[in-house]
């Protein structure tokens, strides 16, 4: 194997997928990508609902195995698909006792960027599915792009009800966003966009971000870090992006593992 694709190591500690989509990974079987996954000790997995097609599809896979978890909610390139039906959708699934391994409202919030909703919908998407959020008593997964300051409005309005914060996903926004977000209680998510090489403004996000506040994804199948881009993106390439934290945050990569776990734990209750 070459030096460029060395072997994916299997950490000492064990590493939760914070954020992926299992129902989108086409290299190989389900069953494959988690047996793998797993053999390099990622323990735990939460798969994210992002369309009204598939919010029940992501409870299927975590009634299909063990260690997957779920959340339910509209990606805001769905905000378009927002509307009474499907909101009614999420909260019957919500209030489905038997549904005990959805962990949050997600993935909601505003891409400005590729606007493949209008902002309007956006907006309503979000602040609704927020407000879901808060009658559940759950954390939410949130993307933003292109939207700091629309992010930060709503916010803002769900700062005292919004009990369980979240996790900004992804993080590739500014630094006003990354430090409201710490300030208010919020998590930062970071994946394999670390290790490419014109991402050092989200390295500098990663430097402001406290180790308490800090949580390991890939976001699979997309964004797959080096030394393996090019290939379709998996939970078990979780290693690399944590070494990329140990290397910018100058701590010992055990430091990172079993923060990024604790932290884990501490937002989503598995």
């Amino acid at each position: 194997m070459s030096k460029s694709r060395r072997e994916i190591p299997i950490p000492s500690h064990p590493i939760i997928e914070t954020h992926f989509h299992l129902d989108m990974l086409k290299a190989a079987t389900r069953e494959e990508i988690v047996s793998k996954t797993h053999a390099h000790n990622i323990e735990k997995m939460m798969t994210i609902s992002t369309n009204p097609q598939n919010l029940d599809e992501v409870i299927a896979i975590t009634e299909a195995f063990p260690n997957i978890y779920c959340t339910q909610g509209l990606h805001p390139h769905e905000g378009k698909e927002w509307n009474e039906e499907v909101k009614a959708h999420v909260i019957r699934n919500l209030s489905n006792p038997k549904n005990k391994k959805i962990l949050a409202v997600g993935e909601i919030g505003l891409d400005f960027y590729y606007s493949k909703s209008p902002r309007e919908e956006q907006l309503q998407a979000f602040e609704e599915q927020l407000q879901i959020a808060c009658d559940f008593d759950l954390p939410v997964v949130i993307h933003s792009r292109d939207a700091d300051e629309d992010t930060i409005a709503v916010l803002k309005k769900f700062s005292t009800t919004l009990k369980r914060k979240g996790v900004i996903h992804s993080f590739t926004s500014g630094l006003e966003l990354a430090q409201f977000a710490i300030d208010e209680g919020f998590y930062l998510g970071f994946n394999g966009i670390i290790t490419f090489k014109n991402a050092e403004n989200v390295r500098d996000a990663l430097r402001i971000t406290p180790m308490n506040r800090i949580l390991l994804e890939t976001d699979s199948p997309f964004l797959t870090p080096d030394p393996y881009r090019g290939v379709e993106n998996a939970p078990y390439f979780l290693p690399f992006i944590a070494e990329k934290i140990a290397e910018v945050k100058s701590v010992p990569l055990e430091e990172v593992l079993s923060s990024a776990y604790q932290n884990s734990i501490d937002l989503f209750k598995f």
